[in-house]
């Protein structure tokens, strides 16, 4: 009886096993498929090139945007807390409904949505 352990074929590399052996999703990929990296699901280098590079300008936009939210988040409960300290109430519901007409009049129905969602944002926190 030999002491030696069977190596897990997962470390074994792939090229040590024969192609035939491979399952389907193992085999290497044609020379197409291997030059571009298919979670941009572009079919050129070039086009791979330009989604990375615009990908990562709409995550640093995504970051600022968030920066900026939360901005708007702390200046508006400045505003709640001053409105109530002077005997107002926390919501100025004409000031909102100017805030959905700007950004409904600048992108259409998606901005009534996108204010909606910034006045929730903004609304309760003090």
């Amino acid at each position: 009886m030999s002491t030696q352990t069977a190596t897990p074929a997962a470390v074994v590399p792939a090229a040590a096993v024969p192609a035939a052996v491979l399952p389907a999703t193992v085999l290497p990929a044609t020379a197409a498929e291997t030059a571009v990296p298919a979670e941009t699901g572009a079919r050129t280098d070039e086009a791979v090139a330009l989604i990375t590079g615009a990908r990562s300008r709409i995550d640093d936009l995504d970051t600022r945007i968030i920066g900026l939210v939360m901005e708007r988040m702390a200046v508006s409960s400045e505003i709640q807390r001053a409105r109530i300290a002077s005997g107002g109430r926390r919501v100025n519901l004409s000031r909102e409904m100017e805030i959905l007409n700007h950004f409904s009049d600048e992108l259409g129905k998606p901005g009534t949505t996108l204010a909606m969602t910034l006045l929730e944002l903004c609304r309760g926190r003090v």
